[in-house]
């Protein structure tokens, strides 16, 4: 039988029984690391929103701030002494950085033009603070009743690996829906700031010195009051820095729990006569450009429709109705799916007069069905169903390079594509511009080849509209693609695309570069 290790000298003098001490340290540590996890996954997502490219900013952070954890562990050997006060200071402090993270790097982006040395230093700062944590929440764990070390550390993990469940299931399913970005950083903040100075304050206060308990009541009440601060200031934030960013005529921005959506100019010059041309932003990405969206989407789409049997068709993304407005134009359009991830464009699109004026309105014929699903899921689901093929595929994704799903352009995505058409079906892509991005076009032509689907580019010029700069990044950058069975006969059939300047290239380049994969990703962010 083992004896219980028995109080030592230096064992704190709590209000309470040993055995609930720990459970107030260890219900201590499961908050923490809950808070902890919501600042990680908080700065990941707000990257990835203003930055792009999910998986960089997402091993940006990771790895920034579990090597600053490691810091933060060396660090933390030097308050042991003074264990309680030093796991005060370090949660007020980390409830103050950790819980203003967010409105840190949009305030960067939105004044300073860039968030990347910014997302650097808050991510290792959080980190080296997280890391302190650990030795000084040891140190206290043990003044409350000595226990073998092995076994002290067993209890804090625990706590510490299922406050980190919580925290990464409830930043996605509560947080960010309810508050959002903003909100949901400052109040995990609070949150992170009652339960470290709660702990300390009340369990360990008979062991502060009146004047260290009174400047860590200090601390912990001024990293609440800057956090309640930012909750009055969060609207007045918000448009401050959207103006800073798509200028001083925002008329609609709103966050559809899937991205946010910001759109700028008059709906009419009659409506708004001082404001700029109509632009829609899609998480910073110009998606809509105005006057230049119609004969963009106009050079994309009719060719292609043109270019053979045309009675079913499909829009995977679209959801803003131009690209459905040009499809409608042709005769012997029977149907329409457009299947759009994001319900609140769909919405935009049919309740914005100036939207609504730029589709004509395409989305409420009666041709249109909407499904409002992934487009690779749908994909999937739908071959497996036996549904009638398509006659034409119309992919008005955003280009590979702003796309940050790179599945979308994948071998196995165009696979299913391909099985979705008919005999005689075309699937017309948006490649990117061949001069802006050569690669990730190269890479879209060698996708294409690998997944049976032979493509020829076409149009003329029209893709300047597209991408990041007010669409694809200048120059042609359409692919017009058919079965390897139906391709053989060229580019320029009758009725169909002819060859464009920006052309595939010769055919041997092109298939030097390997195709994009799930397993095996190949366009550059």
């Amino acid at each position: 039988m083992i004896d219980r290790p028995q109080p030592t000298a230096d064992s704190a003098r709590l209000p309470v029984p040993a055995g609930l001490g720990r459970g107030f340290v260890l219900a201590s540590v499961f908050m923490c690391a809950a808070c902890g996890l919501v600042y990680e996954l908080e700065l990941v997502a707000v990257a990835s929103s203003l930055v792009g490219d999910s998986v960089t900013q997402a091993s940006v952070v990771l790895s920034v701030m579990v090597f600053a954890m490691g810091v933060g562990s060396l660090l933390a050997k030097r308050l042991r002494c003074h264990a309680a006060a030093g796991f005060g200071y370090v949660e007020a402090l980390l409830a103050l950085v950790g819980g203003g993270s967010a409105m840190g790097l949009y305030a960067c982006f939105a004044w300073l033009g860039g968030a990347r040395v910014a997302l650097v230093l808050i991510s290792f700062t959080i980190g080296v603070l997280i890391g302190a944590e650990m030795p000084l929440l040891m140190t206290l764990i043990q003044r409350i009743r000595e226990q073998d070390p092995g076994g002290a550390l067993a209890d804090l993990f625990a706590a510490d690996y299922v406050g980190a469940l919580v925290g990464g299931l409830t930043f996605p399913f509560l947080l960010l829906p309810l508050c959002g970005q903003l909100t949901g950083g400052l109040l995990t903040g609070v949150v992170n700031a009652l339960a470290g100075g709660l702990v300390v304050q009340w369990l360990f206060r008979n062991d502060l010195p009146r004047r260290v308990r009174w400047r860590l009541l200090a601390a912990n009440a001024g990293a609440l009051a800057l956090l309640i601060a930012g909750f009055l200031v969060v609207a007045p934030f918000e448009r401050a820095a959207r103006e800073a960013v798509y200028g001083g005529d925002i008329r609609v921005a709103v966050h559809t729990g899937q991205q946010e959506l910001v759109l700028t100019g008059g709906a009419t010059r009659r409506e708004w006569p001082d404001a700029g041309e109509l632009r829609l932003f899609q998480d910073g990405r110009l998606a809509v450009a105005g006057r230049r969206a119609p004969g963009a989407h106009r050079s994309f789409v009719r060719p292609a429709v043109a270019g053979g049997p045309h009675g079913r068709v499909l829009v995977l993304g679209g959801g803003d109705g131009l690209a459905v407005r040009e499809v409608l134009r042709e005769r012997g359009v029977r149907s329409v799916t457009v299947v759009e991830k994001d319900p609140g464009v769909v919405r935009l699109a049919r309740r914005d007069p100036g939207l609504r004026a730029l589709n004509g309105a395409a989305l409420d014929d009666p041709r249109v069905h909407v499904e409002q699903a992934d487009a690779f899921r749908w994909l999937r689901d739908r071959t497996r169903s036996g549904a009638p093929p398509y006659d034409l595929i119309v992919s008005a994704l955003p280009e590979p390079a702003a796309a940050g799903s790179p599945k979308l352009y994948s071998q196995e995505f165009f696979g299913l594509a391909a099985r979705a058409l008919s005999a005689e079906g075309r699937l017309a892509v948006r490649a990117g511009s061949p001069a802006a991005h050569p690669r990730a076009y190269g890479t879209v032509v060698a996708t294409l080849r690998a997944a049976g689907l032979p493509p020829c580019p076409y149009g003329g010029g029209g893709g300047a509209a597209y991408g990041r700069d007010g669409g694809g990044g200048g120059g042609d950058g359409f692919l017009l693609a058919r079965r390897a069975r139906t391709a053989d006969r060229g580019c320029g059939t009758e009725g169909g695309p002819a060859p464009g300047k920006a052309g595939v290239g010769p055919r041997d380049r092109a298939e030097e570069l390997p195709p994009s994969t799930l397993m095996h990703p190949r366009y550059p962010g």
